[in-house]
């Protein structure tokens, strides 16, 4: 594998249900905001798997990456060669309450 690579990104259940609900609120809007709003989810686990050492950190253990024109944020964690998405984070939501995700 090279280095920075992840093997896996795998999505937190509690994230998935954010991811699809976020999608919903789109999809009763827009099928083109919906659909922007899914190639933008896409290109931000792309670049979590590609670099996942290159976003900024939330604390010693997480980091987040901003979706490109959504105000949403993936939260998540480096463990070895895989990263587990905590959170797709509203940029209203209170910071951290995630946290006590596993």
């Amino acid at each position: 594998m090279k280095a920075g690579l992840v093997a896996e990104v795998s999505i937190h259940p509690e994230a998935e249900a954010e991811y699809e609900q976020a999608l919903g609120w789109y999809l009763d809007r827009s099928q083109q905001a919906a659909a922007r709003f899914e190639a933008a989810f896409d290109e931000a686990v792309e670049a979590i798997r590609s670099h996942p050492a290159m976003f900024p950190r939330c604390d010693e253990a997480h980091r987040y990456v901003s979706l490109r024109r959504f105000p949403y944020s993936l939260i998540y964690r480096v463990e070895g060669d895989a990263a587990t998405i905590l959170a797709v984070a509203h940029s209203r939501r209170r910071p951290g309450y995630w946290s006590g995700r596993v």
